[in-house]
């Protein structure tokens, strides 16, 4: 086992890509000499040279639809967006030429483009630097959609990206850089197809993903000192999403309360709502409930920042009411 934090994690999971295939190339803002704004590729350019880590103008739109080329000229890049809101600038590229090229073409071409990009609030970055926006993302038909909320998965899941015949966007959030965990040294590649049950549990269901997967952890862990159980179902993939292990979940504690800090109207929360009101009404003993951010944009001071986002406070509060109504 070794010690690594999320930031170390995404670190290695790149440098094995760089080692492992001459195809393999990051391109962003930063990623060179600066060694990319969280550090993960930091010391990069002097190892693998300029051809390979390449520096872009600060130009989205460009540098991603230059990645898609190289893409489709057969090698494998890796862009690096800033953070979430920045991809914005890019959004005609993704959605009307990364997602849409296999389709179009009959399937004679691929997009094998991985996107990492850094997501979610809590840093004190106000309205413009603190979206979450996977929900939205995970709405277009032609991508994949990657969350990794823990240390292995930021490590193991870049690779099977790579490996993909279409675009992978890869959301990883701020406020998880500096977390720790003990990891197997050499786990393979991660299951990019499928969630995983964090927490076993019988009496309610946490679905969640990314940044607040722990702070659900944390609630199911409060909630156990009052006889609690917390079944806690990490999604991991948020295009495709994995409805057996959801559905299954549900269907043996009867109760799903969905954590998302996207905003409530229109979220992925709301998908995965209706996904289990269509598919396991007759398991439910209640309606599904969500805690989401409030529907405002994000606020700078840390106590309405904090107020606006999903705590682990709302969750057990969440978990409580559904309990309450339905036992």
């Amino acid at each position: 086992m070794i010690d690594l934090s999320y930031r170390e994690g995404l670190r290695a999971g790149l440098y094995s890509a760089l080692k492992r295939d001459e195809r393999v190339f990051l391109m962003g803002e930063d990623v060179g000499r600066y060694g990319g704004a969280y550090g993960v590729s930091k010391g990069f350019l002097a190892e693998f040279g300029p051809e390979r880590i390449r520096d872009t103008p600060l130009c989205e739109s460009g540098f991603t639809g230059a990645g898609i080329g190289a893409a489709l000229g057969g090698m494998l890049p890796i862009v690096e967006v800033m953070t979430v809101n920045f991809s914005l600038l890019a959004l005609d590229q993704i959605m009307n030429t990364a997602a849409t090229l296999r389709h179009m073409s009959g399937g004679q071409f691929h997009v094998p483009l991985v996107i990492r990009m850094t997501t979610g609030g809590g840093r004190q970055l106000a309205a413009q630097h603190s979206h979450s926006l996977e929900g939205w993302y995970a709405h277009i038909p032609g991508i994949k959609i990657l969350t990794p909320a823990t240390v292995s998965d930021a490590r193991d899941m870049l690779w099977p990206a790579l490996m993909d015949p279409d675009p992978v966007l890869i959301f990883e959030h701020a406020m998880l850089l500096n977390n720790r965990e003990s990891i197997p040294a050499d786990a393979g590649d991660a299951d990019i197809a499928h969630s995983r049950i964090s927490r076993p549990g019988k009496n309610v269901t946490l679905i969640t993903y990314g940044g607040t997967l722990h702070k659900a952890l944390e609630a199911a862990e409060l909630l156990s000192r009052d006889n609690i159980s917390v079944e806690v179902l990490d999604l991991r993939v948020l295009r495709p999403l994995d409805d057996d292990t959801i559905l299954e979940s549900v269907r043996k504690t009867h109760r799903a309360v969905i954590v998302d800090e996207g905003w409530k109207s229109g979220s992925l929360s709301a998908e995965i709502s209706a996904r289990i009101t269509e598919n396991a009404f007759y398991d439910l003993d209640g309606p599904p409930v969500r805690v989401c951010s409030e529907e405002v944009p994000m606020p700078y001071a840390k106590h309405m920042e904090e107020a606006a986002l999903p705590q682990t406070e709302r969750i057990v509060r969440a978990v409580r009411g559904v309990l309450k109504k339905n036992v």
